[in-house]
C-alpha cells in the first residue's frame, strides 16, 4: 500500500502539505489507477500494478492529523503488514527538491505520521520524505505548509516526486536499500 498524505479540499490542493497527494496523482497517471472515494477507507482509494505487484493507493480524506484512521482501515481490511506500507509525506527538515526514503523512526512533529503510528500500533512502515524546506522560524511553519507553494518550490518538489517515481518499482519489489542508494547518492 502506498499512502500519500495531504489535506482534502480545493483550498489545500496547491499547498506544500499536499506533496503526498501530488506524488500519488503522479503514480496514478503513470500506472493507470483511478481514485474513487471509499467511505469504509475514509479516503480516495485506487489500485494499480507496479511491476508484477498489485498496489493499493490511498489518499486519506480525514485531514492530516487523522490520517491513521484511513491507513488502519485499508490495512486491516486487506491484511497489509506495516512493513508493506509506504507513506509519502512533506518534510520540513529537507530542502525543497530533496527526497529521502527510510523505514521506521519517530513522527518528527508531523501530525499525519503521529496519527498513523498511534493507530497502527507501530512505526515500522516505510516513509518517503519529500522536502518542502523550512521557513526559518517555527512561528511561520503553519503558513509555510498550508499556503500556496511558490513556483520555484513547486518545480523543486516535482523534481523530487520524479526521482521517487524512478525508484518506486524497487520499493514495491522489496529492494528498499537499492532505492535508498539511488536516491541518497548524487
Amino acid at each position: 500500500m502506498i499512502v500519500g498524505l495531504g489535506n482534502p479540499g480545493r483550498e489545500y490542493e496547491d499547498t506544500r502539505h499536499n506533496a503526498g497527494f501530488w506524488f500519488l496523482d503522479t503514480v496514478a497517471r503513470k500506472y493507470g489507477a483511478d481514485f474513487k472515494p471509499d467511505k469504509k477507507f475514509f479516503g480516495d482509494a485506487g489500485r494499480c500494478r507496479i511491476g508484477g505487484d498489485e498496489v493499493w493507493l490511498l489518499k486519506p480524506m480525514t485531514w492530516m492529523n487523522l490520517s491513521g484512521q484511513a491507513v488502519q482501515a485499508l490495512a486491516r481490511f486487506y491484511k497489509i503488514e506495516l512493513e508493506n506500507i509506504l507513506v509519502v509525506h512533506d518534510e520540513l527538515d529537507l530542502p525543497a527538491g530533496t527526497v529521502r526514503l527510510k523505514q521506521g523512526g519517530g513522527h518528527g512533529g508531523h501530525n499525519g505520521l503521529r496519527d498513523i503510528i498511534s493507530k497502527m500500533g507501530g512505526n515500522n512502515f516505510y516513509r518517503a520524505r519529500i522536502g518542502i524546506g523550512h521557513p526559518g522560524d517555527k512561528s511561520r511553519v503553519t503558513g509555510h505548509v498550508l499556503n500556496k507553494v511558490t513556483t520555484d518550490d513547486r518545480i523543486d518538489i516535482e523534481r523530487a516526486i520524479d526521482a521517487l517515481l524512478v525508484v518506486l518499482p524497487m520499493v514495491v519489489e522489496g529492494e528498499q536499500q537499492k532505492a535508498m542508494n539511488h536516491l541518497h547518492t548524487k
